[in-house]
């Protein structure tokens, strides 16, 4: 199984296999084309309220991700979840995300949750 991380603004790489992107909100500036984006399950990403939360200020990344993990085991979430872990174990899946870092955001709990 494969899951990569990437900010969807880089260029696709051949090697990216299934691209999905993880933001309830699409990107800034980024044309669908040039996204290459195959699937958008938008009940895959974080709450509003949870995102605002996280984006208000000093909030500590383990609380953010404790919460986030809660809201990914409601059905809806936890059906999207096994259809991309199902993608992944059938090829490379890359999460794409518009987070200037990548590394402390949601797509790094997907990709951690995938790959367990």
């Amino acid at each position: 199984m494969s899951v990569r991380v990437r900010r969807v603004h880089e260029p696709p790489e051949p090697d990216d296999g299934v691209r999905i992107l993880v933001d309830r909100l699409w990107p800034r500036g980024l044309t669908k084309d040039a996204a290459r984006v195959d699937e958008w399950p938008k009940g895959l990403t974080p709450s509003t309220e949870l995102r605002r939360w996280y984006h208000a200020g000093d909030r500590p990344y383990e609380e953010f991700r404790e919460r986030y993990e809660a809201e990914l085991a409601a059905p809806e979430a936890a059906g999207l979840l096994d259809h991309v872990r199902e993608l992944a174990g059938k090829g490379t899946v890359t999460l794409l995300t518009a987070s200037r870092n990548p590394e402390t955001g949601h797509a790094r709990v997907l990709a951690r949750l995938l790959e367990e």
